[in-house]
């Protein structure tokens, strides 16, 4: 098994930034993906990024368009840990965030694992 914890959550005016930390544990894994999806109240789940790795090689990264030019994924792998740097929040940047990894080298597949989420709230 594959655990996760997220942190680094909280309340933020509009414009700020917040940064994300999902660290892993357990489970590893040569080559997997690991992703940040959030979740807003009475949405439905969605992508936010991801990032490719492969033995100590981080690699593709990924956003969604909502998202694109404002926040950064990155990963420390000493830390076994993932980051995710948000600028220029939005309200509607507003949710539940997910971290998650995926096993293996397709760019496109369903996450396995999640951590139980952190509260991004960003007030206008």
């Amino acid at each position: 098994q594959v655990q996760l914890i997220e942190s680094g959550g909280g309340l933020v005016q509009a414009g700020g930034s917040l940064r994300l930390s999902c660290v892993s544990s357990g489970r590893t894994f040569n080559n997997y993906y690991t992703g940040w999806f959030r979740q807003a109240p009475g949405k439905e789940r969605e992508f936010v990024s991801q990032i490719q790795t492969s033995g100590t090689w981080n690699g593709l990264t990924s956003y969604a368009d909502s998202v694109k030019g404002r926040f950064a994924i990155s990963r420390d792998g000493a830390k076994n840990t993932v980051y995710l740097q948000m600028n220029s929040l939005k309200p509607e940047d507003t949710a539940v965030y997910y971290c998650a990894v995926r096993p293996g080298t397709a760019r496109q597949g369903v996450y396995d694992y999640w951590g139980q989420g952190t509260q991004v709230t960003v007030s206008s």
